[in-house]
């Protein structure tokens, strides 16, 4: 397929969906576009349904000339890149086989670097912005905005610090200008082989910040560690739904006789986690909610001793709000009672149900609205006499 044949269909998609979020191209069904989190058919040129040879042909057209591509995806299965549209849009695309023939999702990426109000992220991404050395994680599933919040993190440091920031990513999503500081980054398969490898150059680089597109395994904890101890700010990206989780998955990739060190360096190391779930918003669209965890003697205490049953990392946040922390739960509570989101949402998404039920209960009860669907309850006092009756 013509990379412009290509391109007129996408634009048409695009006109058709403006405000998708994805583009999905699996065999033997229509073009599918994902719109605040649901999936809808479009009709393409009268495309009824796609055929593997037809996906296959706008996969080879997307990839184009790039040999590392073709290696990822035939030793691994899949395979990551950017693709742009001429003076339009920019997707960060991943092309993966199943069922032996080839799938395409295309995530739209936002034309512009935006801004942390813009965001209206939490404060703490300011305070994130002025840190000098340390780890600060964002953690979350695929397709909640890790990406675009450390790139107004990044953005927010480039307007107001002249630093020397490096960013491995994979791959680039947004492209910053060099303002105040000056910003190299770096796409995974282009510029370097790997994360651990990527980090391990960065250092002789002379930095100040550090952007890792994605912490996976043990080297590239170890490299990131080592970075944040050397007095380099490191920015990073984990695939876990909390910050509990967080601790528990970096301190799972190591031996139990290294898990202990490894405790050590990251209660020193670590300055903030903060972990984000998109949902439905009422009225259309979607907002982002956020947990966050701050470094505070308790939560070093819960990093090198481990969590018990009667202290978690849920229990330390959840009473920290002095500290500007607090969990989705609060989070999710702050939302429905700003009126942004429904309570079904709110229990969807939330990390313990019968917490955050105590928590909309109390904003119901402010607003003098029932707290139960049971009416006209009162005590039956004749019950008791005329039990008595019977038995005589």
């Amino acid at each position: 397929m013509l990379k412009s044949h290509l391109d007129y269909i996408l634009f048409q998609v695009l006109e058709k969906e403006p405000a998708l979020s994805d583009i999905i191209l699996t065999p033997y069904v229509p073009i599918k576009a994902a719109v605040y989190g649901e999936v809808k058919s479009l009709n393409i040129e009268d495309i009824e349904a796609l055929t593997p040879f037809q996906i296959e042909a706008m996969a080879i057209s997307m990839i184009g000339p790039n040999k590392h591509l073709y290696k990822d995806l035939a030793l691994q299965g899949a395979c990551d890149f950017a693709y742009a549209l001429p003076n339009k849009e920019r997707f960060r695309v991943n092309v993966f086989y199943q069922k032996g023939s080839l799938a395409v999702v295309m995530r739209k990426l936002l034309p512009r670097i935006p801004t942390i109000e813009e965001l209206k992220l939490p404060d703490v991404f300011k305070r994130m912005a002025r840190e000098r050395f340390g780890l600060i994680l964002v953690t979350g599933g695929t397709g909640t905005g890790k990406s675009t919040s450390l790139a107004a993190v990044i953005n927010e440091i480039n307007e107001n610090f002249a630093r020397h920031i490096i960013t491995l990513e994979d791959p680039i999503e947004f492209f910053h200008f060099h303002k105040k500081s000056v910003i190299n980054q770096r796409e995974l398969g282009t510029d370097f082989t790997s994360f651990a490898s990527g980090l391990r150059s960065a250092l002789r680089q002379a930095p100040h910040i550090i952007l890792v597109g994605e912490i996976r395994d043990k080297e590239t904890v170890t490299t990131a560690l080592e970075a944040a101890e050397t007095g380099h700010l490191v920015l990073g990206t984990l695939h876990t739904s909390d910050a509990g989780q967080t601790i528990h998955r970096i301190t799972g990739l190591f031996d139990l006789e290294e898990e202990r060190l490894v405790r050590s360096r990251l209660s020193e190391s670590l300055k903030y986690v903060v972990s984000q779930r998109i949902m439905p918003k009422v009225g259309g669209g979607r907002i982002v909610a956020f947990e966050v965890m701050t470094k505070n003697l308790r939560i070093r205490d819960l990093i090198v001793n481990g969590e018990r049953e009667d202290r978690t990392f849920y229990d330390v946040i959840s009473q920290s709000e002095a500290y500007g922390m607090f969990t989705f739960d609060q989070c999710l509570a702050s939302y429905y009672e700003q009126g942004l989101i429904t309570e079904e949402i709110a229990m969807q998404f939330c990390s313990d149900r019968s917490r955050l039920k105590m928590l909309l209960d109390k904003i119901k009860a402010k607003r003098g609205e029932k707290l139960s669907e049971i009416d006209g309850l009162e005590l039956d006092l004749s019950y008791d006499e005329e039990n008595k009756m019977g038995r005589l």
